[in-house]
């Protein structure tokens, strides 16, 4: 495990090693250094992209970076829980309702490094802190490009803010209404030419009931927890046109579920390194490591004591890409480039007797995934409007794949090892934006995708009382067609308004099939199919701002002559929405309300059990007591809306409550 204070000081050694470059005396050599990756494409308003600004990132009433995503309407996770009281496990991030299981079908990048689990590929929200950065970028739809075989239902890409927006130091200590409290700091400077930043957070908090009061027993408990992540970035010149970037993030995430003694856990050391140059030949060259770790006690629900231990499922992320941008010419912009992900890991873990405690089985299972792609896209500039096309080919490898169980003595029970698969995707994008005049945008894209089966869907199987969902080692890959056409109106900074239709289907998509009352099987289906209407707006009245988003999708999952055929897919809704109304208060004050709404969803594929809609208000505020310190206001689900997470025949979970924060932000 990467020790904290080491990291640190590699970093910040790193960065300090920068050469030395000849200046003449009465003429300093000025350079500029970003911190971020090469500027996006001309295309890149050809697809459904919002960005997410900083100010909206920190000013949420839960302070989560999944409740501030939540603003684009569409982003989910599996489940409505968020990253404080959901086992990590579930924490799968989604656009355009193509969900239906836990894993992450939407890419998730933080400074372009892919952030999935190599495991699970869940994504994990715990360690990302919203005050870190400086935007987010969601591209809802599919597509290729760098680590595009991921992106089946679109890219969220987050950016960490540079030591300018952070300022030389800052933080913030808040407590709420149970005595959780939610702490953060910050120190950045100057190195050399470059910047260095160190940032640390610490959440804990003893929980809320996510059992109703009518169902809890002398077992039930708090969903507590305690977590922690430490980051280290260094960014630093090399020349007056290449600048490496260096980043370290350590975090550790404890939780506490349903019952004493349900305790789950979520670690992870991640590493960085990042060459961008922004001469006449761009270029972007990344390298990334990853160690993460899961634990998990599941608790049986009728005797109240330890039946499955998952004590150890060790995971490492290897990847990297290398894109380069050639001079073309000033109406062509070419990217040309590979990228390279390898996912091990193992699961092990021990079962049970409900009834002795006494160990039943002990199960060790895992395997290696690996994607290397070869990528090219260019857009043409022609006048008003703009083309873009964009190809990948994709060389997987699904290898080493096992599965064994023991007894308590040792012996044999089950002893499996799968065939090694490899195989060729291509994958396809284009599109095109059209300046109207007069602030108006006319686009269209269409895609194609893929997401290999995570080590997970093929060798782990879990249980959610009472029912077992199985593992399926043959899964295939899931692939992605999709089309879409909208329309962007910005006459001024002040209004901001888009819509957009979009038609997406994944074929195979790998969905948790019921098989009888509890049992189900991670399968591949015909497909899922999501078609639906995406709109946002943003407007200005001098200090008071309006942001709204509001997506209806329109989804079945499709198996010819199955029993769900036709269905939504699990934990889908049709509406989600919500709008933000603001008031700057000066520089540096903020009062803003946040309503949001999520439809109805089904608990699983036959649609048996129902999640109702939930619309909840969130309010957040920040006033200015002095030039350096801020009180701040934040309330959580203030009506007390009652929202349904899971219901597994009538065994139901909660989410947040009303909670109430109050706080200081120090603020150089």
């Amino acid at each position: 495990m990467l020790r904290v204070p080491a990291l640190s000081s590699a970093l910040i050694a790193l960065i300090g090693t920068q050469p030395a470059f000849a200046q003449e005396a009465d003429e300093p050599e000025v350079i500029v250094v970003t911190g971020t990756g090469l500027e996006e494409t001309p295309a890149t308003p050809a697809y459904d992209t919002q960005v997410i600004e900083r100010e909206q990132l920190v000013s949420t009433g839960s302070g989560r970076i999944e409740d501030a995503l939540s603003s684009v309407a569409g982003f989910q996770q599996f489940r409505r829980s968020d990253s404080r009281s959901s086992n990590p496990s579930a924490q799968g991030a989604t656009l355009r309702s193509l969900g239906g299981n836990a894993t992450s079908r939407a890419l998730v990048l933080l400074d372009g490094v892919p952030m999935a689990d190599p495991f699970f590929g869940f994504i994990p929200f715990s360690a990302i802190a919203p005050e870190r950065l400086g935007s987010a970028r969601i591209t809802r739809g599919g597509g290729s490009g760098p680590f595009g075989a991921g992106a089946l239902a679109g890219t969220i890409e987050l950016t960490s803010a540079d030591a300018a927006t952070l300022g030389n130091f800052g933080g913030h200590v808040y407590v709420n209404d149970r005595g959780g409290t939610e702490s953060a700091a910050h120190v950045a400077g100057d190195l050399g030419s470059g910047f260095g930043v160190i940032s640390g957070r610490w959440d804990r908090d003893k929980g809320f009931f996510t059992t109703p009061e009518a169902d809890r027993v002398d077992a039930s408990t708090r969903a507590g927890f305690d977590s922690y992540s430490i980051q280290a970035r260094g960014v630093a010149p090399l020349t007056d046109t290449v600048e490496l970037q260096a980043r370290g993030l350590v975090y550790d995430d404890r939780r506490t579920l349903r019952f004493d003694g349900a305790d789950s856990s979520s670690t992870g050391q991640d590493a960085s390194l990042r060459l961008v140059g922004r001469g006449n030949w761009q270029f972007d060259a990344l390298a990334y490591v990853q160690a993460r770790n899961f634990t998990n006690v599941v608790i049986s629900s009728t005797r109240f004591v330890p039946v499955l231990d998952q004590r150890n499922t060790p995971s490492t992320g290897l990847g990297g890409k290398f894109e380069i941008r050639p001079p073309v010419g000033e109406s062509n912009v070419l990217r040309l480039g590979i990228d390279y992900r390898r996912s091990d890991g193992e699961l092990y873990e021990t079962a049970l007797s409900a009834f002795t405690g006494s160990v039943r089985e002990r199960r060790n299972a895992g395997g290696t995934n690996t994607d290397l792609g070869f990528f090219v896209e260019n857009d043409f500039m022609l006048g008003p409007l703009t083309l873009t096309a964009g190809a990948r080919l994709d060389r997987y490898t699904i290898r080493n794949g096992f599965y064994t169980s023991r007894d308590a003595d040792g012996t044999i029970l089950q002893n499996e090892s799968y065939a090694d698969r490899s195989g060729w995707e291509e994958s396809f994008r284009g599109g095109a934006v059209f300046e109207a005049g007069g602030g108006l945008k006319l686009r269209a894209a269409a895609y194609t995708g893929l997401r290999l089966p995570t080590l997970n869907e093929l060798y782990r199987p879990f249980v959610v009382f009472p029912v077992t969902t199985n593992a399926n080692a043959r899964l295939e890959n899931e692939k992605l067609e999709g089309f879409e056409a909208g329309v962007d109106f910005s006459p001024s900074e002040d209004i901001d308004l888009s819509l957009t239709a979009f038609d997406n289907r994944v074929k195979g998509a790998v969905a948790n099939v019921t098989l009888d009352p509890v049992t189900r099987q991670r399968q591949n289906i015909d497909a899922i199919h999501a078609r639906g209407i995406e709109a946002g707006a943003g407007l200005s009245f001098g200090p008071l701002r309006f942001d709204g988003s509001l997506a209806y999708t329109e989804a079945e999952a499709q198996q010819a002559g199955a029993a769900f055929d036709g269905n939504r897919p699990s934990q889908t809704p049709a509406w989600v929405g919500g709008a933000t109304l603001s008031y700057r208060i000066g520089t540096d004050g903020l009062v803003s309300a946040t309503l949001r709404h999520v439809g109805k969803q089904f608990e699983d594929d036959l649609e048996s059990n129902v999640l109702p809609a939930a619309t909840t208000l969130d309010a957040f505020a920040q006033v200015a007591l002095t030039e350096r310190f801020a009180l701040v206001l934040r309330g959580e689900n203030l009506t007390d809306e009652d929202i349904v997470t899971r219901n597994q025949g009538g065994s139901i979970d909660f989410g947040t409550p009303r909670t109430l924060w109050i706080g200081l932000k120090l603020q150089n």
